[in-house]
């Protein structure tokens, strides 16, 4: 279970570029400024949220905690943060403990035919959902070396571990990771196509996530969607690509403003959220921190890693010389090394 929270695909190149991007900037102290108050909040996509850390949808919840995906739903309705959700919180929406703000995650699979579209965007419609959060970097198992070794059963991700024998070994797993696994799929996968259909099928807006480049940013706009996240999947999809905050200013100057554009992957502080945020992020988006609150004390755990974080931020903001989110821009940051 720990390899699955902690680990990455292939070298695990990504996941280190992840982390060592955010060393490599440098923050730039304004003095003199103001700031007995600090105001973090924002409106996104026509939500009022009091800070720019949401939750970001994560696989294998319940190998860390029971029923761990409505822990964090409460969590984040307590917290009042955005949570974007893997599915599965009805209980929490009917006893009102959900976030008010929630997107549905999807990878598209679902998306086969208009009407399978429209019958999905209708039950979310209903049940108050802000937003379609559409996964575009997992059309395919990756090369997860941890889990081979581990011979993992993919559906523990969603069962949880299975009780060990009396020697302490997990039972044989049916289906275990493998290396090698053939890349081809049994229908035709999404393309941009499906996120214009997507788009025009609901009044809700789409958000794209995982993208990496400029030229997807910027088509991201065309084909209809309302913001998009620069992520590489926390670097357990392609491996390589670099990290995110390397990429998120290319997808910031490629959109220019017509979107939101967020970013995840590799944020474990509150300097890491202010760097993105003058690098042009709107918000970031975490999973591994809160999961690590989640495996240790579920829904407490959740509450406290993201009352770290926003408290982190206010305090980093204050001590920068930024009393609030507009005053934030480039110019807050240098890059070591750069000319």
């Amino acid at each position: 279970a720990w390899d699955y929270l902690e680990g990455g695909s292939e070298d695990e190149q990504s996941l280190h570029d992840n982390r060592e991007g955010f060393r490599r900037i440098i923050l730039r102290p304004r003095m003199l400024v103001d700031t007995h108050k600090v105001d973090t909040s924002l409106t996104l996509l026509g939500s009022k949220l009091e800070y720019p850390i949401l939750f970001d949808p994560a696989g294998g919840k319940n190998c860390f905690f029971p029923r761990g995906e409505l822990e964090v739903s409460r969590a984040a309705g307590k917290q009042k943060t955005l949570h974007i959700t893997n599915g599965g919180i009805e209980d929490t929406l009917q006893a009102g403990t959900a976030a008010e703000n929630w997107w549905q995650l999807t990878t598209g699979g679902i998306l086969m035919n208009k009407q399978q579209t429209r019958t999905f965007v209708r039950r979310l419609e209903a049940q108050g959902c802000k937003g379609i959060c559409f996964t575009v970097d997992i059309m395919h198992v990756s090369q997860r070396e941890r889990e081979i070794h581990n011979k993992l059963e993919r559906s523990w991700c969603e069962t949880g571990l299975p009780k060990r024998d009396a020697q302490g070994r997990l039972p044989e797993a049916k289906t275990p990771w493998k290396a090698g696994m053939f890349t081809g799929r049994p229908n035709p996968l999404p393309t941009w196509e499906t996120l214009a259909e997507l788009c025009s099928a609901t009044s809700m807006p789409v958000i794209v996530k995982g993208i990496m480049t400029a030229e997807d940013g910027d088509r991201c706009v065309q084909y209809g969607a309302k913001a998009c996240i620069v992520s590489n999947h926390g670097a357990r999809q392609q491996d390589h690509v670099g990290g995110t905050i390397e990429a998120l200013p290319e997808v910031v100057k490629a959109v220019n403003g017509r979107i939101p554009v967020l970013i995840d992957g590799g944020i474990r502080r509150g300097t890491d959220v202010l760097k993105a945020l003058a690098l042009g992020a709107t918000a970031v988006c975490v999973a591994r921190p809160y999961l690590y609150g989640l495996a240790c004390f579920g829904q407490a755990g959740v509450e406290r890693v993201i009352h770290l974080l926003r408290k982190e931020l206010e305090l980093n903001m204050a001590l920068a010389g930024v009393p609030n989110l507009r005053s934030i821009d480039p110019s807050l940051v240098r890059i070591r090394g750069a000319a």
